[in-house]
């Protein structure tokens, strides 16, 4: 008889923030955080203790997912910025820093929960109000039609991943592929509503990072055997390929015996009824013109070579990953049965050939019109290649987000400090009613802005990992970071050349102010210049909407966890 165990009481946390055990969690996995951040960030290697798979990376998306969180606190904040990364892939790490760094200064704030909670509020109003207006100083517009722009917004994706272990060449070449891919996504024709396509990564592990390319169409694996004879397609003309698309096994498979009773008449054999059933499906798809036959699952042999003979290409094993962009991409639907094919299912292509990369073989499908690409993406090893593929996808979903919304933010820590010299001017200028709103008084409402202000720096300081000095200018709020190694008293003028975003490179006439150390920092009371944006070459640049939702959310996730009275956990 198997051991019982009386049922244990439910744990109850009073004020769960007051906790030791959470303010050392909390430092810790902000810690971690601020030490992957930016294109310096340093690579956290990730494994259970029992062994398996080993990852080496620096990006929230891989590191959140496989960090082991156990309090009920940071799991609220981890699973807010994981859903942050599933929406729009970028800004992981600014939204997780910045969510704790908010939750660890307002904590420390004398002030009632529920007042800061207010104020911070209206302090985010204050930031989206002025991100979404045209006065915006560390906003960029993009155009489409140049390149420059979309160069720096996949560059600064890239470089910001260090694990991808790219140099200059190979960060510019993926770069321009990465783009070439995206507008291959995009439809030339568009009669009502407008649907990107889709671009299938094809890995290639242990070639050089040179080699990727960009294809249009589609690349299917296939046996080296395929081409051993020469490639003969039927064609219904000189520039078309019609295609049937099959979803369901045509392996000649038996039924399973799970789904119902079967009676058979004697000497019939099952095997050779679904075979011959098979072959009829051949000869009408040869009677309708067909001239590639994709299958997700397997293709019985003897319908192979039926088909062969009658110059229809057969490719099975496909996979489900490709169904829907082939579908897409030739109008065919899928066929779910062997017994009914309506002419309607069938779709068409320009043109099929065969490609081999490395030792990998592949049927090239290349459509009419180009929605679908596929990028043949190479890196020097498994685990580069992993983090390579991430960032790629997290650059072409920025692409996605940009031509939805065109605008940019300034990077490099430029937007954070900013926005944090925008927030200290205007809490220095609000009127006696804006307190009245807010339920506080105005030493409350500075205290808070401060501790805001703070947390938005300490994002723009987290790009320094080398002990170098972070610096902001008086007049437009960028962010400086001066190399290690220079003693404080320096000016600060010889040793900088320009800004994080790089589009400031004049020092001239500006005065710095130091942000570290985060604390007793004078309030600027004019309000930051804009600076007339021009796009240059090597600009740092982050996605508008993903930054601007991971401000929205890092508010009010550490609203949400000031809010916590109490946490009750299930110990059974």
């Amino acid at each position: 008889m198997s051991h019982l165990e009386a049922k244990k009481p439910s744990l109850f946390i009073s004020e769960p923030l007051t906790e030791a055990a959470v303010s050392q969690s909390l430092s810790l996995l902000i810690g971690i955080l601020k030490s992957c951040y930016g294109p310096a960030g340093r690579l956290k290697q990730l494994h259970n203790g029992v062994g398996g798979y080993v990852c080496i990376t620096s990006q929230s998306s891989a590191l959140l997912g496989r960090l082991s969180v156990s309090h009920p606190v940071l799991k609220v904040l981890t699973a807010s910025v994981q859903n942050h990364v599933s929406r729009f892939s970028d800004c992981g790490l600014f939204t997780a820093i910045l969510c704790c760094s908010l939750v660890e200064n307002f904590k420390s704030l004398n002030v009632a929960p529920c007042t800061v909670i207010k104020i911070s509020q209206h302090l985010l109003s204050l930031c989206t109000e002025y991100l979404k207006s045209e006065a915006c100083g560390c906003r960029v517009s993009v155009d489409f039609s140049h390149l420059e722009t979309l160069l720096c917004l996949v560059r600064s994706v890239l470089t910001s991943k260090p694990a991808c272990m790219l140099n200059r060449t190979e960060t510019d070449h993926l770069t321009m592929l990465i783009i070439k891919a995206f507008m291959f996504t995009i439809p030339c024709h568009v009669e009502t509503k407008a649907v990107l396509g889709k671009c299938v990564t094809v890995p290639l592990k242990g070639r050089r990072v040179l080699d990727s390319t960009v294809l249009p169409g589609l690349l299917i694996e296939t046996p080296e055997i395929q081409f051993a004879k020469p490639l003969s397609v039927k064609r219904i003309s000189s520039d078309t390929v019609r295609v049937a698309l099959f979803c369901v096994s045509m392996s000649g498979d038996l039924f399973n015996p799970e789904e119902g009773t079967i009676t058979v008449h004697h000497g019939v054999s099952l095997e050779m009824s679904e075979l011959n059933q098979l072959l009829e499906v051949g000869k009408q798809l040869v009677n309708d013109e067909v001239g590639l036959v994709v299958c997700q699952k397997v293709i019985h042999p003897s319908l192979k070579q039926y088909l062969r003979e009658n110059h229809v290409m057969a490719v099975d094993r496909a996979g489900l990953s490709v169904m829907e962009p082939l579908s897409q991409m030739t109008g065919s639907k899928p066929i779910a049965s062997i017994h009914s094919l309506p002419p309607s299912c069938y779709g068409c292509l320009k043109d099929v050939c065969t490609k081999s990369f490395g030792s990998k073989y592949f049927v090239h499908l290349i459509p009419k019109d180009a929605v679908v690409c596929s990028l043949i993406l190479c890196n020097r090893n498994e685990t580069t290649w992993d983090e390579l593929k991430r960032a790629c996808e997290t650059a072409e979903h920025v692409l996605q987000l940009t031509i939805k919304e065109p605008l940019a933010l300034l990077g490099g820590g430029c937007t954070e400090t900013h926005l944090a010299s925008y927030i200290r001017h205007k809490s220095c200028s609000l009127s006696a009613g804006s307190f009245k709103d807010a339920d506080c008084s105005q030493t409350q409402y500075q205290l808070v802005a401060d501790a805001f202000c703070r947390s938005l720096e300490s994002v723009a300081c987290s790009l320094s990992h080398d002990d170098g000095e972070v610096l902001t200018d008086m007049a437009y709020g960028h962010c400086w970071l001066v190399p290690s190694g220079f003693p404080s008293v320096s000016d600060w003028s010889d040793l900088l050349s320009k800004c994080g975003c790089g589009i400031n490179s004049s020092t001239q006439n500006l005065n710095w102010r130091l942000l570290r150390p985060l604390f007793g920092s004078p309030p600027i009371q004019s309000c930051p210049k804009e600076l007339s944006v021009k796009v240059v070459d090597f600009m740092t640049l982050d996605c508008f909407a993903a930054k601007y939702s991971g401000l929205q959310l890092a508010v009010e996730t550490a609203n949400l966890i000031l809010d916590l009275s109490c946490v009750i956990e299930d110990q059974n």
